[in-house]
């Protein structure tokens, strides 16, 4: 039984590590963004600083909401004690992908990197929200096991701040790349790998456990 429960156990710490990072330098370390806002260059459009900043709170919220209602509802012990209680968290997860989406797509214009980082944003949330469409419709036919995992593939997106960093980071300080341009690396990395990671883990494993 420990055995079965490993996968599960290191996403849970792994989605608890991040969402508390995710808030603390959001919030606290940096509420105005003044170290990332301040790689943004070459902007085509003027960026207002304190809409960007409420839109990037909501956002960020509303990302940790997703993260911690997907790892939920992952748990199987929750899944065979309330079928009501997976329900809604599911619907919370729904809504809170669409909020990120909406959002992300506010902000995307102002990426870093420019048109070709904004693009690939864009290309995300649409990638996103349709794969996370296609895990309810599957669930609204019964279909739990295409269900569950269309929903693997869905809740990997809810990692693509931190793929992006983690891709810019090697980019930037590994390869000596400019921050923009490593930027922009990472975003088109991370559409490959949050494609290609849940297909990965569906094939070996079938499902977390």
């Amino acid at each position: 039984m420990k055995k079965r429960n490993t996968p599960y156990v290191i996403l849970a710490c792994i989605t608890i590590v991040f969402i508390f990072y995710a808030l603390v330098d959001n919030y606290v370390i940096d509420p105005e963004a003044k170290d990332f806002l301040s790689q943004k260059t070459g902007l085509t459009r003027e960026l207002k600083t304190h809409v960007w900043l409420n839109v990037m709170y909501v956002h960020v919220a509303f990302a940790c909401i997703a993260m911690a209602a997907g790892l939920l509802n992952f748990s199987n012990r929750i899944f065979e004690k309330s079928r009501r209680l997976h329900r809604i968290n599911g619907y919370i997860y729904f809504l809170s992908v669409l909020l990120v989406v909406l959002t992300s797509g506010y902000m995307a214009p102002y990426a870093t990197g420019g048109k070709i980082s904004s693009m690939g944003f864009n290309a995300l949330n649409i990638i996103w929200l349709l794969i996370t469409i296609t895990a309810l419709v599957q669930i609204k036919k019964k279909r739990i096991a295409s269900h569950r995992n269309w929903m693997i593939r869905s809740y990997a997106f809810c990692f693509t701040n931190m793929l992006i960093h983690l891709t810019t980071f090697v980019f930037h300080h590994g390869f000596g790349f400019h921050y923009a341009t490593s930027y922009a690396i990472g975003v088109y990395a991370s559409i490959v790998l949050l494609l290609v990671i849940p297909n990965v883990i569906i094939r070996t494993s079938g499902q977390l456990k």
